[in-house]
């Protein structure tokens, strides 16, 4: 019977699943996208559906410990204006745990005060109250941030329907800009953490990209563009900082057609991103997501397991034990990716949680990075499912700048493997996941599995099934992502 039930399944997945990529392509290609689904330009990393700026510094910033901090310090050191936008952000978060560190709403009204111009930009919620932030919750934190400040602050209800404004961005004097997964509030999880990630409540993996240079233009204009449709308020283009590094960098959105009279047919650049980069891809695939359900980018990976481009192709993902929703959409996807590797030894999928040798925790996987051959990355707020790809506004940034790639990757594997950079940084990819990572994951899951306590903070992600849980994806894609 469960063989029975198994093929069932497969064959209403494969069947939805087609269903669902039929209708994306169709809408696609009527709004002049279609291109970005065809399976050629994989050479080219960048294509040309987003410009490309030379010249910029791009600094990646893991976990709450290191981002929100820099980004406080932007803003206070801002002297002519600061615009935020953001899923959801309230006035009494603090960006620091320092004693005496003020809230959001101080440090903006702070900033405010001094003359400078700050400006944010929030999702007004949903229009029925089914999940947070309810549009009252952001109407009331509207009013903290304005009432008795300088601080101008605009909800945003453009949005597709059942989806969001789902960006993290911030500008300083146009000079420099912070895109990434990371919000200003406590809600639904705690953003401070380190990499260290002490047990706690619940840790929270994050990250967000500094961008320096030429680059920051492009943040800095979709910021604009939004902020005058929606506030109804012109902003002068912002110039264009001089060279700060030696990146090429790609700024890349996801905009729902319809929904800003700026870009009419929408715009995919953050799906022809992934697609062009997997597609290339010859040796390492590495995705840090709070979701991987998304068809589209599940071919591709289905793909590249069942004809290896080299022996030595490795695909590691990092995903949350149990995501705030979706969970067992990516674990029928999980199922069809192990079923393509077929015991072949080249995927790993992993989770990770907190633990001091006397208590344990989990660690939410909230990151939203992609890294290709130590080649090409991408970090912003855009998860793999097709909420992001189709339907949410969404911002990330790419590069191809192999020494940011490969920098940010030694860095997150240490963290994750709890070893130091120096012993990763001479070996082979393939021999790092083959001799750390999954032996590693394989014998914490064994712990599991036999109720003991575990050592590391690295464990294979359980409960990878095609039953069921398979079609999930494709029924909340035909239902919720229109």
């Amino acid at each position: 019977m469960k063989r029975i039930l198994d093929k069932l399944d497969e064959r209403l997945g494969d069947g939805l699943e087609r269903i669902l990529c039929a209708h994306h392509e169709r809408r696609l290609r009527g709004l002049g996208w279609g291109h970005v689904l065809e399976p050629g330009g994989a050479e080219d990393r960048f294509g040309g559906r987003a410009p490309v700026r030379d010249g910029n510094r791009v600094s990646v910033l893991v976990d709450g410990e290191e981002s929100l901090p820099a980004i406080a310090d932007a803003i206070r050191h801002a002297r002519s204006h600061v615009h935020i936008a953001n899923w959801h952000a309230s006035a009494d978060f603090r960006m620091t745990r320092e004693p005496g560190a003020p809230t959001l709403r101080e440090l903006l009204a702070e900033t405010a005060a001094r003359g400078v111009d700050v400006r944010v930009l929030l999702w007004a919620g949903p229009p029925v109250p089914a999940f947070q932030p309810t549009r009252g919750l952001a109407r009331a934190e509207q009013r903290k941030f304005t009432e008795g400040t300088g601080v101008r602050c605009v909800l945003d209800s453009r949005e597709r329907t059942l989806h969001c404004h789902h960006e993290k961005l911030v500008v300083a004097d146009d000079a420099v800009a912070f895109v990434g997964g990371v919000d200003f509030t406590a809600l639904e999880g705690d953003r401070h953490d380190s990499p260290d990630h002490p047990p706690r409540a619940i840790g929270w993996h994050d990250l967000a990209a500094r961008l320096d240079g030429p680059v920051v233009a492009d943040v800095a204009d979709h910021f604009r563009r939004r902020w005058t449709e929606v506030a109804g308020e012109d902003l002068a283009p912002p110039a264009v900082p001089a060279p700060a590094g030696g990146s090429r960098v790609q700024v890349l959105r996801t905009i729902p057609d319809g929904t800003y009279d700026f870009a009419p047919r929408g715009e995919f650049t953050v799906l022809d991103g992934y697609l062009r980069a997997l597609r290339s891809a010859r040796r390492l695939v590495y995705l840090e997501n709070q979701f991987l359900w998304s068809p589209e980018i599940a071919e591709v990976l289905l793909a590249k397991l069942a004809d290896p481009p080299d022996d030595r192709f490795r695909v590691v993902l990092l995903l949350p034990r149990k995501p705030s929703n979706g969970s067992d959409t990516t674990r029928g996807q999980l199922g069809r990716l192990l079923a393509a590797d077929d015991g072949g030894g080249r995927l790993l999928a992993t989770t990770i949680s907190a633990h001091d040798g006397a208590a344990d925790a989990p660690v939410y996987v909230h990151a939203k990075l992609g890294i290709v051959d130590d080649e090409w990355l991408t970090v912003g707020s855009a998860n793999l499912n097709e909420h992001s790809l189709f339907n949410d506004t969404e911002v990330n940034i790419a590069t191809d700048d192999p020494e940011v790639a490969r920098s940010t990757r030694l860095r997150l594997w240490a963290e994750h493997l709890g070893r130091p950079v120096a012993e990763l940084a001479t070996a082979d990819p393939a021999d790092v996941v083959d001799d750390l990572w999954r032996p590693l994951a394989e014998e914490q899951a064994e712990r599991e599995r036999r109720g003991e306590r575990r050592t590391h903070r690295l464990v294979l992600l359980p409960g990878a099934s095609r039953r069921a849980a398979r079609l999930q994806g494709p029924l909340r894609g035909l239902l919720v992502d229109g």
